[in-house]
């Protein structure tokens, strides 16, 4: 879904549930490049953007990219390096370009950053700041498979990972074009008013210190439309944007030292925002 909205993934979990195989595997069935960054406390920015080296035959310097310069960018946890050298990666997220001794150089088309970040390990770590999280679309976790399909996975696994199997079913270009079929799926004004009635009730909710920044609600509307698109529909209904909403606002949503004291979950708050919510037409009826 982020692949198609322009967005990016943060995948948090705990180890050994598939993160870094399902970006790989992503990237492996669309036919374009595929670059993954281990994040560590010794990796610097030039790392990830690249850098200018002396060209002695040409005497001049020349541009090396880095990793960031693949369609598809694993961020292998990205907790477990300096902020610096996170702001690296997630200002080229942004900006989608990378500007090295005062040359800008544009990033590949499509363009996604799947990272990844393990909740439970706190030490020898670097948390994201709120500014940086809020440039993810969406934060997704894998969770434990079910025993049927954990049944499953011992016998297709058994001599190891198939990942070797994946063939490309698109290529860049096929990603491009369905992008753009995305971006023209019609969004009512009734269904951009319920956006920002949900963003609104985050910012005035007594449990949350901070609510959804205005980049929220254009992601949520983005991700509502990629929705769609893939239901088959050319416009957005309120139930899209509830379906995306839990993903879109979990990882931007602060709770109160009190909330947090009392063990309530952000998601609890997101699910009270949604049901309380008036969804339009339904509001029409009242």
């Amino acid at each position: 879904m982020c692949l198609l909205s322009g967005g990016h993934a943060l995948i948090e979990d705990v180890p050994g549930v598939g993160k870094t195989l399902l970006a790989k595997s992503m990237a492996r069935s669309i036919d374009c490049s595929f670059q993954r960054i281990q994040f560590t406390p010794d990796l610097l920015p030039s790392d990830i953007t690249g850098v200018s080296v002396w060209d002695r035959d040409a005497s001049t310097f020349t541009f090396r990219p880095g990793p960031v310069f693949a369609n598809v960018v694993l961020g292998d946890e990205i907790n477990r390096a300096s902020p610096k050298t996170q702001s690296a990666l997630l200002e080229a997220m942004e900006e989608h370009h990378v500007t090295v001794d005062a040359t800008t150089h544009t990033l590949a088309e499509p363009f996604i950053v799947v990272a990844t970040q393990n909740p439970i390990e706190h030490e020898g770590t670097y948390p994201l700041p709120e500014a940086q999280l809020d440039r993810f679309m969406m934060r997704l976790s894998m969770g434990y498979p079910s025993r049927e399909k954990e049944l499953q996975m011992l016998d297709t696994h058994a001599d190891g990972s198939t990942y070797d199997d994946i063939k490309p079913v698109l290529h860049a270009q096929d990603v491009l074009e369905m992008a753009a079929i995305v971006r023209r799926i019609h969004v009512s004004d009734e269904v951009r008013s319920y956006i920002v009635d949900i963003a609104d009730a985050t910012r005035g909710h007594h449990e949350l210190l901070l609510g959804a920044s205005p980049r929220a609600g254009l992601n949520l509307q983005r991700a509502g439309r990629t929705r769609a698109a893939v239901a088959g529909r050319d416009f957005v209904a309120p139930d899209d944007i509830k379906s995306v909403a839990p993903a879109v606002l979990n990882h931007r949503l602060i709770l109160q030292p009190e909330a947090h004291m009392r063990g309530l979950a952000v998601q609890e708050v997101v699910d009270s925002i949604l049901n309380s919510t008036p969804v339009p037409g339904m509001r029409a009826k009242a």
